[in-house]
């Protein structure tokens, strides 16, 4: 908070408005476009009341504050933030620039605060100071976290892929046709776990610009399929895995189905308390498919809880390398179920351990032509 003595009588009628104004670029920010509106209110603010206080003191010449961002990184700080916690674009981040900019002069015009010429240009100074720092920083966030994505693809492919050469060159010193036939089924598996891993990036990929998946839809009992991913875990994790539900028949596609709810379960045995189990859950209600994984384990913070399905951006836990991954399931669980017609959602609490839900219409046919998240309508 600016030291209110030191203020300018033009500051000091400026503080007063702050929450006014503040509340008003949040209207305006979040009716102009739909990655905005998707943020909740901590998320949204980010450092602005900060960036606030700083200009306000800008604006007082007896203060020593040129600018709203001299000797500060409150810009640098809100175009991270932003690249790290939002599915804004740079164009996103300049507009809210603006649209702040436009909200300030309107509420100060019909306060009846006077602006002299040269308080005019230190806000706008400032502001487009503030977008030049912030699109830089925002910029070199989403390189560094394309960076660890690659880093991370490469490490993960790197294993299936060496054991696939591993089993190779067995094949070439054995004549027992026995161990070259569960050799030739390792690397067939191997090269399998690598075609699943590019495919997987393709169309996350394709999602994240705003198109929907291809999907092959038919008719078919969702039950099945879980039944068919709690199958092919056992074999990795052992039998920790339980379903609840009858059958429940509809038209998806089934194999994005398969591989999403494989995407769940493969990430609530990670997450899970050592030994717990897991539960799959199948329901229909209003006509509508709803699925949920259950694990017990630490939460999802509540901060983390959108930015977790955005392709290359990972939970704090994974980023700081308490587990392996490189951040393509959930952004990938999120387009089947978006380009179903439907969505995924997440309950995570202590108390409550972390439901990830897919609910989805039991016909997904009638919805294949419905914007996904990122696209308008």
């Amino acid at each position: 908070m600016p030291n209110f003595d030191r203020l300018s009588i033009t500051s000091r009628r400026m503080l007063e408005i702050k929450e006014n104004i503040l509340a008003e670029w949040e209207k305006r920010t979040r009716a102009a476009f739909k990655d905005a509106n998707e943020l909740r209110h901590p998320v949204f603010i980010n450092t602005i009341p900060s960036y606030y206080d700083n200009l306000v003191e800008a604006l007082s010449p007896e203060y020593p504050r040129d600018t709203a961002i001299s000797s500060s990184t409150l810009a640098s700080e809100h175009g991270g933030e932003r690249a790290r916690l939002t599915n804004y674009s740079p164009e996103a981040l300049v507009l809210e620039y603006q649209i702040f900019r436009a909200t300030l002069i309107d509420i100060v015009s019909e306060s009846g605060i006077p602006l002299s010429v040269e308080e005019l240009r230190i806000i706008n100074t400032s502001i487009d100071d503030s977008i030049r720092e912030a699109v830089t920083s925002f910029s070199l966030v989403v390189s560094a976290l394309r960076e660890q994505f690659v880093a991370a693809l490469t490490h993960d492919m790197r294993g299936p892929l060496g054991s696939a050469s591993m089993a190779a060159e067995l094949i070439s010193l054995t004549t027992d046709s026995l161990k070259t036939k569960q050799l030739a089924d390792r690397i067939r598996d191997n090269i399998e776990r690598v075609d699943r891993m590019a495919q997987g990036l393709l169309d996350t990929m394709v999602f994240d610009r705003g198109e929907r998946l291809r999907l092959k839809l038919s008719h078919f009992d969702a039950r099945e399929v879980a039944v068919e991913v709690i199958q092919d875990s056992t074999h990795t994790h052992g039998a920790r895995c339980d379903i609840i539900g009858e059958s429940v028949h509809g038209w998806w596609d089934r194999d994005a189905l398969k591989r999403a709810l494989e995407n769940l379960i493969g990430n609530a045995l990670k997450y899970s308390v050592q030994r717990s189990r897991i539960t799959i859950k199948l329901d229909e209600s209003h006509g509508r498919l709803v699925m949920s994984v259950h694990n017990d384990g630490n939460p999802i913070p509540v901060e983390e809880q959108e930015s977790i399905f955005q392709i290359f951006r990972r939970a704090n836990d994974t980023k700081q390398g308490k587990q392996k991954g490189w951040g393509i399931g959930l952004p990938y669980v999120r387009a089947v179920a978006e380009s179903h017609g439907g969505s995924v959602g997440i309950d995570s609490a202590t108390e409550r351990g972390t439901t990830f839900l897919i609910d989805i219409p039991i016909d997904a046919r009638p919805f294949q032509e419905a914007p996904a998240f990122g696209q308008t309508a």
